[in-house]
């Protein structure tokens, strides 16, 4: 008998045999496909090696204004692609090396419960076999979603599972829906030089983020002439030999592929979730969020199949920390759902935490908001990336409440923020510290500055 059985070898579900290790517990991961999940193999790594192509290639593009001469750059996309499969390969190698390492029992097929302590799993082969275990953890993972009109056939009409695998650059790209997904794909295909058409039926890019950002990045991208289509909603696709038509309004456009980027569906409907009578709402898995374990003793649940909790590996990680913190010490190891770091990595980079300025508001916070561009930051502009801003909601005359980051290496320094955000430092306390001159995290402390009271430039 083990002590963890896991179904599902993503980031929530390799993330909690890892950390049984801290323990000393007995794990076994029960995976149909390969160990890694949505996150390694389709999803947040392959998608960063891809834009990280295009960063070099754009960098090497306008290297002239830095005073680099240089051949006109070509983007060979055969060789990003390998590249691509080499860093995955790489991690996925890593990982199934460190889950060996630390006694984790991988058994491939599909599993599914079968009973209270109890996973039938179903071999590549056809052969069911059972293995039992004092509790079990449920991390099956998310699959893309689709659209009525849009029957997804994996050549001209997709998900970003198999744009990530193109044999070749397309020319005319359409992308429905605007969100994270949707606007890095956008962002990086029209870096390489293909023609975009982005639809999104909300009035922003990325709906839910500050709308500074929004506006920051819609500006950006009209630079790179991605034809951004807002607030409208498309028609069924018309696919024809010359391409793939996309209706909206009284228009349409004509395009090679549509990438469908419209969110992911929790893939819960057949891990035996009925045999235990677990509560679900929409398909997600309703858990108590202080321990992740669901409404079946001894079963809980991780990732991006929980009810309400974003569909994020890092969030994956703490959820899958919280579970085994629970399962072995009874303790609990509740995550922190104000304080999570959210990144698009688009160019330029944006990222935020805790609650937007509409948020706070909505919650009742009386508020103020401070905003520093990155125009006047040294270091931006010797960048070359002055398309920028830092904007921080407070409550007034009390502590931070959100934050959010435009500008290059968003994604790392929103992690400053994210500190102040959880220990719900007042501005006064954060602006104390000193940031190094030149940087473009100057932009963080001069707003912080403001936000106090006492602005500096």
């Amino acid at each position: 008998m083990y002590d963890i059985a896991i179904i599902g070898g993503g980031p929530g579900g390799y993330a909690a045999a890892l950390y049984a290790h801290n323990f000393g517990l007995s794990v076994a991961i029960v995976e149909k496909e390969r160990i890694g999940g949505t996150c390694l193999l389709k999803g947040c790594i392959p998608t960063k090696a891809w834009i990280q192509s295009a960063e070099v290639y754009s960098t090497v593009a306008g290297a002239e204004e830095f005073g680099v001469i240089t051949a006109e750059p070509e983007f060979a996309w055969s060789t990003a692609l390998k590249r691509k499969q080499k860093v995955v390969e790489g991690l996925v190698k890593g990982l199934g090396g460190l889950l060996k390492q630390r006694g984790v029992d991988i058994i491939d097929g599909h599993g599914r419960i079968s009973g209270p302590g109890e996973v039938a799993v179903a071999s590549p082969d056809g052969e069911v076999t059972k293995i039992v275990a004092r509790t079990i953890i449920l991390a099956s993972g998310s699959k893309a979603a689709s659209l009525p009109g849009y029957d997804i056939n994996g050549t001209t009409i997709v998900t970003s599972d198999h744009a990530l695998d193109w044999s070749g650059q397309p020319e005319r790209v359409g992308v429905i829906g605007a969100g994270a997904i949707g606007c890095e794909f956008a962002s990086f295909l029209a870096e390489i030089g293909t023609e975009v058409h982005l639809f999104e039926m909300e009035e922003q890019l990325v709906p839910g983020m500050e709308p500074e950002a929004a506006k920051v990045l819609a500006r950006e991208f009209r630079k790179r002439k991605i034809a951004t289509h807002l607030g409208v909603g498309v028609g069924p696709a018309k696919v024809s030999v010359s391409g793939v038509t996309v209706p909206y309004r009284d228009e349409s456009v004509e395009v090679d592929v549509v990438l469908v980027a419209v969110g992911r569906s929790p893939v819960t409907g057949d891990i035996g979730i009925d045999s235990v009578g677990l509560a679900t709402d929409r398909g997600f898995i309703a858990v108590d969020a202080t321990t992740m374990e669901t409404s079946a003793e001894g079963v809980y649940a991780v990732g991006d199949i929980v009810s309400g909790s974003p569909q994020l590996a890092h969030v994956a990680f703490a959820e899958a920390i919280a579970a085994v913190t629970h399962i072995a010490t009874g303790k609990t190891a509740p995550v922190d759902y104000n304080a999570i770091p959210m990144v698009v990595y688009t160019h330029p980079e944006i990222a935020w935490v805790g609650k937007t300025a509409a948020d706070a508001s909505d919650a009742g916070h009386d508020i103020t908001t401070t905003e520093h561009g990155m125009r006047g930051v040294g270091r931006a502009i010797i960048q070359g990336e002055i398309g920028g801003i830092v904007k921080i909601v407070s409550e007034k005359d009390g502590p931070i409440l959100g934050a959010t980051v435009v500008g290059p290496g968003a994604g790392e320094m929103i992690h400053e923020l994210m500190y102040a955000v959880g220990w719900e430092a007042l501005p006064s306390e954060a602006a104390a510290f000193i940031h190094a001159h030149p940087t473009v995290s100057e932009a963080i402390g001069e707003t912080l500055l403001a936000s106090a009271g006492r602005s500096l430039h």
